[in-house]
């Protein structure tokens, strides 16, 4: 491994600890004058403040630490070891957001070197290692994965599994059935019962993956129902204006390109929210980059409702409860800028 500063993020993992003696085995190698050093860091995935960090995490960096001393050895004085947590203020989806945090916390501290462990992956699920290479090597920092040996992985077909999970399962399939079926017959209903019932018998312990939430998902289903109404009296009091705006005689738009950063976080949040924008007449998501969205708005009063912040407030409470619904409108907040006016051939 090329320099003598070494950045390594760490998550639990059973590579974990190799990785560290890898680590500690560059830095006694290393060829430099200066001091060699490591800096492990912990990426935050939520947004927390300096006591509410996870005790896990903090345990996790304190036992790298007496890892790394333990490998150092007699060396121990000569390299000089870092611990820290980033991105305490951001919420982290993908290789992208985590890229971004380690290459400003590199340039920070004269880093250019990512030590990698082959098992790193805080999301948990879609592999995060090649990705988040591509996005470091196109920052600029060196990335290397640790050579270390993995394990051989052995995946169950057949998971533990709970109540909640065969719940879920009937119910998508008693749903589906009913769908399908096209009637509410009591014939209908017993036999879409039944059916349920064998599907979620075969399938509990396979098709999913972890323990279902299920009063978190029947609130977010609740709060779903209730959400559906507001977005259609929404569209149809947008439907009213644009409509007013068409027949007025002046045509009186004032469109605008609007950027902000919507106060919602993971992907089914922030595609429900960009949808409903593009589904509002008036206003067209254009891009979303995580949570900053891109958005034409053609009125003054539609960029107005928007910036308002009533749909993503509605998205909130759908997706975090009551108290996320009063976090401040992109307008309060004033995460938002005016872009572009397009020209009269671009409006029609």
């Amino acid at each position: 491994m090329t320099g003598n500063r070494i950045l390594v993020p760490v998550r639990e993992s059973v590579t974990l600890r190799n990785t560290v003696a890898h680590a500690a085995e560059s830095a006694i190698e290393s060829e430099s004058d200066s001091t060699p050093t490591i800096h492990f860091v912990y990426p935050l995935s939520e947004r927390v403040t300096v006591g509410d960090l996870p005790d896990e995490a903090t345990e996790l960096l304190d036992r790298v630490e007496a890892w790394v001393r333990e490998d150092l050895d007699e060396y121990a004085e000569t390299v000089d070891v870092q611990t820290a947590f980033v991105a305490r203020e951001e919420y982290l989806f993908n290789p992208g957001d985590y890229a971004a945090v380690l290459s400003r916390y590199a340039r920070r501290n004269d880093i250019d070197t990512v030590l990698l462990d082959p098992e790193f992956n805080p999301s948990g699920m879609t592999p995060l290692l090649p990705p988040l290479e591509t996005e470091l090597e196109r920052v600029g920092l060196a990335a290397e994965i640790a050579p270390v040996e993995r394990p051989t992985r052995r995946f169950p077909i057949v998971r533990r599994a709970g109540l909640g999970q065969f719940a879920v399962l009937f119910g998508w399939a008693y749903a589906f059935y009913l769908l399908i079926g096209g009637t509410l017959s009591t014939f209908d209903l017993a036999t879409g019962a039944i059916s349920g019932v064998i599907v979620a018998t075969l399938l509990w312990r396979i098709s999913l993956s972890g323990f279902a939430n299920v009063p978190r998902l029947a609130g977010r289903l609740g709060r779903m129902a209730l959400y559906a109404p507001f977005l259609l009296w929404e569209i149809a009091k947008a439907n009213f204006q644009i409509a007013y705006v068409v027949l007025h005689p002046d045509l009186p738009i004032d469109p605008e390109v609007v950027e902000f950063d919507a106060a919602v976080w993971a992907e089914l949040p922030v595609t429900t929210l960009a949808n409903s924008i593009t589904l509002t007449p008036g206003t067209l998501t254009v891009d979303v980059t995580r949570r900053h969205f891109t958005v034409h708005a053609l009125t003054t009063d539609s960029r107005d409702d928007l910036l308002g912040g009533a749909l993503e407030r509605a998205v909130r409470f759908v997706f975090y409860g009551r108290s996320a619904a009063r976090i401040p409108s992109p307008a309060e907040r004033g995460d938002d800028t005016n872009e572009t006016e397009p020209t009269e051939s671009e409006n029609t």
